[in-house]
């Protein structure tokens, strides 16, 4: 493929870093447990959280920041924060078994998301707070409540539907919550189960990147406090669910160049980027570019725990101007966050063995490079996530030579088990039993979507620390936050 490589080099962590730079270990790892294999690091989780805790003491707030636990389904990854003053967020009843068996306290957990009635049993009986969507939920909780005689359960009212006064931003919509303007109803229905609810604060969970309308959303919420208190009601905290998002990749000029060069490509002004002309939303009409790009924003200078200290310092368009932080502050408010992929930010990688490379007809045509594994055991670009993989030589193997593009397949006999549609540009043509290590995927991309298919296996997962200079490893369900100083492996 003529041209300069068009490379995502992804954003590297020292302890992330670190481990690829150790490939003896990842090489014995893969031979001894099979390939694909997950490898997640527990203590870089931990760090994201001081991340957050450092943005609410900067606006000198109170509240919990709450583990998106549909993010990941690692037990070191979980039971490490379960090790901090963390807490979870669970949206079914085997997330919340999980995270009780991992150590955490029923007063550290809520209860999101769709939920069926064993569910809201078990969150009910352990007294695990419960955030509601809607009236008839409430309704089904109130209901366990008075039938086992528990004690009043917790609950925060799930909101959505805003829309600020005097502005025309409207948050998107949203199957998640009770609409703004139904507020009123579910207060009545609040009042009318006094004995067995107690309503503890508001919230809303928006799946967008906009500080706009999250902080439509937020001034809403406030707005409802208020209501409540109107009423006599005692709510103090707004939880504002997740989607604080990553930065993926290392330089915002190579995602800049891409993206251009993916657009060139849709329109016929150069050679193709993708198996099959697959545009990720793109599509060329008479010459006219039609659509929008449904991917990631993979390069984001915002993103994490400074998203959040950019939606805390946003002005309150109708609330006064004043920063939202601000107004929670004065209002004695707790604020509840739940990052998922944030707090997994470079907490692990996903290892796959190149089983076959193979010529196609044509001048610097793409390399077909199939590897052990599926498409879903790595699944970046289901979530729409760019990013080149790390070729990894094994020790003693050949160095550096000229760059190359690649397709990537999975094992599958299928057509359509692409592990990226995209050509990827490689610093060396990869040889079989090299390793290619996609990073960053502790966050959805390693548990979301995998598959037993086709009877092939799905990956296994460690975790590892450092130590003395060194990297240890577990198997991930036989890690527990005292692993690293009290059993060696």
């Amino acid at each position: 493929m003529g041209g300069h490589p068009l490379y995502l080099e992804p954003r590297l962590a020292p302890r992330l870093a670190s481990l690829l730079d150790s490939p003896g270990l990842l090489y014995t790892l893969t031979d001894a447990l099979g390939s694909p294999l997950n490898v997640v690091i527990p203590e870089q989780t931990a760090d994201n959280l001081e991340q957050f805790r450092s943005v609410y003491s900067r606006h000198h707030l109170s509240g919990q920041v709450f583990f998106a636990h549909k993010a990941g389904r690692s037990s070191a990854l979980l039971r490490r924060l379960a090790a901090t003053d963390a807490g979870v967020d669970v949206a079914s009843l085997g997330e919340l078994q999980h995270a009780l068996g991992a150590g955490f306290t029923p007063d550290r957990i809520i209860a999101t998301g769709p939920k069926n009635p064993d569910f809201l049993w078990l969150a009910s009986r352990t007294s695990v707070t419960v955030s509601v969507d809607s009236a008839r939920e409430l309704d089904q909780l109130a209901a366990l409540v008075g039938t086992y005689a528990l004690p009043r359960a917790r609950v925060l009212l799930r909101l959505s539907g805003f829309e600020a006064s005097g502005v025309r931003v409207l948050s998107r919509r949203s199957r998640f919550g009770t609409p703004v303007e139904e507020l009123g109803p579910l207060l009545e229905d609040v009042e009318r189960h006094a004995g067995t609810v107690e309503p503890v604060g508001m919230a809303y969970h928006l799946d967008t990147t906009s500080l706009d309308e999250k902080a439509t959303a937020l001034e809403g919420c406030l707005r409802a406090l208020e209501e409540c208190r109107r009423r006599g009601l005692r709510p103090r905290a707004v939880d504002i669910g997740g989607g604080f998002g990553v930065n993926y990749l290392a330089d915002g000029a190579q995602w800049d160049r891409y993206t251009t060069e993916l657009t060139s490509a849709v329109l016929g002004a150069r050679p193709p980027l993708t198996w099959g002309g697959h545009g990720y939303g793109l599509r060329s009409e008479g010459g006219t570019l039609r659509g929008s790009l449904g991917v990631y924003p993979a390069h984001r200078k915002v993103a994490g725990a400074r998203y959040l200290d950019a939606l805390l310092s946003h002005p309150a368009a109708s609330l006064g101007g004043r920063p939202l932080g601000t107004l929670l502050v004065e209002h004695l408010y707790d604020l509840h966050t739940e990052p998922g992929r944030a707090l997994l930010d470079q907490c692990g990688l996903t290892l796959a063995r190149v089983l076959e490379v193979r010529e196609q007809p044509g001048d610097g045509a793409p390399l077909l490079v199939r590897l052990a594994a599926k498409a879903d055991d790595v699944a970046l670009e289901e979530h729409g996530v760019l990013m080149d993989p790390v070729l990894l030589s094994r020790p003693g193997g050949p160095g550096d030579e000229r760059p190359v593009a690649v397709h990537l397949f999975g094992s599958l006999c299928l057509e359509s088990d692409l592990v990226t549609r995209r050509v990827v540009f490689l610093p060396r043509r990869p040889e079989p039993g090299d390793l290619l290590a996609f990073v960053n995927t502790a966050a959805y991309c390693m548990d979301f979507h995998v598959t037993r298919a086709q009877q092939q296996p799905s990956a296994r997962k460690v975790a590892a620390w450092q130590e003395g200079g060194s990297w240890r490893w577990c198997l991930d369900d036989q890690y527990w936050p005292t692993t690293p100083v009290g059993v060696t492996q």
